[in-house]
């Protein structure tokens, strides 16, 4: 006969069959912010599918048996060919039929809004997976500087359907696009890039190159084409490289291995080399900075609302097991300390999703033809969200585990969502240009009156509503003035997050939240360095009713 030790109580729940849209009240009101009258039946239905047991499960699975590459067959004939488990071709295929990838460059007005909402609300369920469907929205942009390819590429971009098999372009129903950038001896330095295109002759689509070289970090290697830099003979410029030419033949593009990385673990970052592959030009020779960047700009919008989401994620698991777990007699909820910290993080999850949609907003306006003041706060926008969403992430992450204790930290097989949610966190902030990287392209865009004015504008409405407000403005206006050295960007960039944050929570939050987050952000450290010191007065039950993911279903 077994004996029973003990019986299992006080433990948390599952966090499954949740809608992640109808309790995610900060999202809800910045999507109507930032896109009055949007269709919100669209986003309750999108919670209900991607917060089910099912797709976490799909996430789960996609995570633990990560992809494997098989550079040969068994005849010994190079392939090239990575292999998934079914429940990454299953979040691949939600995210298409979604639309979170090519689709809002060919639909209407408030499209780029849309998606941004659902790419968060995606990125709750499974982050990783979205590398390829980042990488193929943001690839418009760039190629219309190619108008035969966009032409011909542009319907397979943007269709819903997704089709992983290993065939030219006109035979698919769904493309997916990736990037090569990084080489070993240059990391962020492109400049030092060796990788050489030499000129073969011109064609449909347009001037055709061979390239030899190696790109050291390129994301899913699966897709059916990559934009990457080549230095070519008036200098480094971006091209068109597909995996299988025109005639159908297969490209001289070598997958080396697969990235065994911290995180990330359902995408297949690679190292690959090309041996005389063939490309097509994109833009102007010694232009190619420039023109991969028109799709750097998108990816870094997708950074920030991918660490967003990431944070929603893991304050509504630390709020649903502070309100299921009791010590001390008390639920953990009603603990005046983790209140505090629960508060805190609530903060900075509502202030993360505000200037990411702010941005997405922007990207929205000014890439359907405003030229005023949305295309130039958009300079300010991308890299402070990218700076400081994501520089937060990792810090945000290991509070909201340890809210959980010791059962954050654990794996188990892919089911610590926690754990996978921590392991994520620092990607973003690396990934599309590091903090430094961002900081000096604010100061870029500061040197321009115009841009300048423009935070002037965007600060207007609301500088009044809080003496924290002006006294920041102020701060930062004196940094501007001044011509900040790069040793203090990154002060810069934190200053214009946080006063930009604390714009927009006052439109479109609660006072409660707002008048936290002024004391906390602005009037006190500036930055919150540790969570949980929200000062006397704040009103913290407001703000975690607020934020508390509400009930199953």
């Amino acid at each position: 006969m077994k004996r029973t030790t003990h019986e299992v109580f006080n433990q948390s729940t599952d966090f499954a069959d949740v809608n992640l849209f109808t309790g995610n009240r900060a999202l809800a009101d910045a999507l109507r912010f930032n896109l009055p009258g949007c269709d919100e039946a669209r986003f309750v239905a999108l919670g209900a599918e991607l917060g089910s047991a099912e797709m976490q499960r799909h996430a789960r699975l996609a995570n633990h048996f990560a992809p494997s590459l098989k550079s040969h067959d068994r005849f010994g004939r190079r392939i090239d060919q990575v292999d998934f488990h079914p429940s990454y071709h299953a979040l691949m295929a939600a995210a298409m039929r979604h639309g979170l990838h090519g689709t809002p460059w060919f639909a209407g007005p408030g499209a780029h809004v849309e998606r941004a909402a659902a790419f968060m609300l995606f990125t709750e369920c499974e982050p990783s997976i979205l590398c390829p469907i980042s990488m193929t929205y943001a690839v418009t942009p760039a190629l219309r500087a190619n108008r035969a390819i966009l032409r011909q590429w542009g319907p397979g971009l943007a269709s819903d359907r997704y089709d992983p098999r290993f065939l030219p372009f006109d035979e698919k129903s769904g493309l997916t696009m990736g990037m090569g950038m990084t080489e070993k001896q240059g990391g962020s330095d492109v400049r030092a890039n060796t990788t050489r295109a030499e000129y073969e002759a011109d064609d449909a689509w347009g001037r055709r190159y061979r390239i030899t070289g190696h790109k050291w970090f390129c994301s899913a290697p699966m897709c059916d084409a990559f934009l990457i830099l080549a230095q070519a003979p008036a200098g480094l410029s971006c091209f068109f490289l597909p995996r299988i030419r025109p005639d159908g033949s297969v490209n001289a593009f070598a997958v080396q291995r697969l990235k065994h990385k911290l995180g990330n673990h359902a995408n297949a970052s690679s190292e690959v080399e090309f041996d005389a592959a063939t490309a097509w030009l994109v833009g102007e020779e010694g232009r190619g900075v420039a023109q991969i960047l028109a799709m750097g700009t998108i990816t870094r919008l997708d950074c920030a609302l991918g660490t967003a989401g990431l944070m929603r994620h893991a304050l509504a698991l630390a709020l649903h097991h502070a309100a299921g777990r009791e010590a001390f007699g008390r639920r953990l909820i009603d603990q005046p300390m983790m209140k505090n910290v629960l508060a805190d993080l609530a903060l900075e999850s509502e202030a993360a999703t505000a200037l990411a949609l702010r941005l997405a907003r922007a990207v929205e306006r000014s890439e359907n033809g405003d030229d005023g003041h949305e295309a130039l706060i958009r300079r300010v926008l991308t890299p402070v969200a990218k700076f400081w969403i994501c520089k937060r992430g990792s810090h945000f992450a290991q509070e909201t585990m340890e809210c959980l204790g010791g059962n954050g930290y654990v794996e188990e097989h892919g089911e610590g969502v926690m754990a996978r949610i921590y392991r994520e966190m620092p990607l973003n902030s690396i990934w599309e240009g590091a903090g430094n990287i961002m900081a000096l392209d604010l100061l870029r865009a500061l040197r321009s009156a115009e841009v300048g004015a423009a935070l002037e504008r965007e600060v207007a409405p609301v500088r009044g509503a809080h003496p924290a407000i002006a006294a920041t403005l102020e701060t930062v206006r004196r940094a501007i003035a001044g011509a900040v050295d790069e040793a203090r960007a990154r002060r810069l960039a934190r200053d214009v997050a946080l006063l930009l944050q604390a714009v927009l929570l006052r439109q479109h939050s609660t006072e409660a939240v707002f008048d936290a987050f002024c004391a906390s952000r602005l009037a006190g450290s500036g930055a919150g360095d540790v969570f949980g010191l929200l000062p006397a007065g704040v009103d913290t039950a407001a703000i975690v009713a607020r934020a508390a993911p509400g009930a199953r279903g």
